[in-house]
């Protein structure tokens, strides 16, 4: 097919077969559209759908993102993961404002100066919510261009990345942009899919060389594995008769960064340090399930204890410390296997959790 005839036979299908209410499909404003490609980066859209919904309820203008407290911001993202996202949302809303008078730049270069947008993410807000032509190569696209033209090598190397952008680039119309950004997500994520595609119904199947050459599955080539590391840890669930249990705001930078999380020991051995540091009368340790966390580059053996405190001070003397109710939580951003584990224990406690509107 020629670029013409491509970007036609997908046009021609999306008229028919896209994607068209989505929530950011609705209203269309760059906010709404960055918001979402941003949450979409590593996550499924059937996720994404209630988080979108809550987090333009709660924060509807790039306005609102700046001024919001880090920790209302985290708490809506808590369970999608990948928390430098979060941030650099909050980031870029306040550069926005102060540096583009609360308009984000008509620009692909100047998008990609903003923190957290790539080249890709930057592509699909001019496409989508300006109508500019740019191209973008998100994984569902990657995938649909990869076995198009039977790309051989990992995407994720300069090279063949280089490669794709290319071919991106030589596909994407003049016209209809926004509909050919959105209808090339849908393909990949709807027929074009990593397992068993649905080739027959695919607009583009005659001049696939994956198809053609009965290989769809070998694209686009995977990364070459490793072995993941193993690290293991111990939480303790320090829970007070108030039904609140002590947690920790981690570093800004690093895993889990600016999220509450429990604390860490290398065994229960560290507890007496810990309880003395707060000035705490503990009962005997239970330990619960152990839990399995995996990151992109390890896995994390969590250890969990729950250990009732007898008695405590009234308050945390310390800053970044403080007792987190289960009953009645908090609105902080958690990190996804702390959420779990408070889960648990306030099930061993028997406590009923008013878990509000998170999901």
């Amino acid at each position: 097919m020629s670029p013409e005839q491509f970007s036609n036979a997908v046009l021609n299908w999306y008229d028919s077969h896209g994607r068209k209410d989505l929530p950011w499909q609705q209203g269309i404003t760059p906010y709404r559209v960055w918001v979402s490609e941003i949450m979409l980066q590593q996550t499924q859209v059937s996720t994404v759908l209630g988080y979108f919904d809550r987090f333009m309820a709660a924060l509807p203008t790039v306005q609102d993102l700046a001024a919001a407290p880090e920790d209302e911001v985290l708490h809506l993202w808590t369970g999608l993961g990948y928390y430098t996202r979060a941030r650099n949302l909050q980031k870029t809303a306040q550069i926005v404002l102060r540096e583009h008078a609360g308009e984000f730049p008509r620009d692909v270069e100047q998008l990609t100066e903003l923190p957290g947008i790539g080249r890709s993410t930057a592509g699909a807000i001019a496409s989508l919510s300006m109508g500019l032509r740019a191209p973008i190569l998100d994984g569902n696209v990657k995938r649909v261009l990869a076995r198009y033209v039977a790309q051989e090598g990992y995407p994720g190397e300069p090279k063949v990345a280089k490669q794709l952008w290319d071919v991106a680039e030589r596909f994407t119309p003049q016209a209809r942009v926004n509909h050919y950004t959105q209808a090339m997500m849908d393909l990949g994520a709807t027929l074009c899919t990593r397992s068993k595609p649905s080739c027959l119904l695919c607009p583009l199947k005659t001049g696939c060389q994956a198809h053609l050459l009965g290989l769809e599955i070998r694209y686009p080539i995977p990364k070459p594995r490793k072995t993941l590391p193993q690290k293991r840890t111990l939480m303790p669930i320090l829970a007070n008769s108030n039904h609140e249990v002590l947690l920790y705001r981690r570093p800004s930078s690093g895993l889990w960064g600016g999220l509450w999380s429990l604390p860490e020991l290398d065994d229960l051995n560290d507890l007496d340090n810990l309880a003395n540091r707060h000035g705490l009368q503990l009962a005997q340790a239970q330990a619960l399930a152990e839990l399995t966390h995996t990151f992109s580059h390890f896995q994390l053996a969590i250890e969990p204890h729950l250990i009732r405190v007898n008695s405590a001070p009234a308050a945390v003397a310390e800053a970044d410390w403080l007792w987190y109710n289960l009953a009645t939580p908090p609105r902080l951003g958690l990190a996804a296997p702390v959420k779990k584990l408070l889960k648990r224990a306030a099930d061993a406690l028997a406590i009923p959790q008013n878990t509000g509107e998170q999901p």
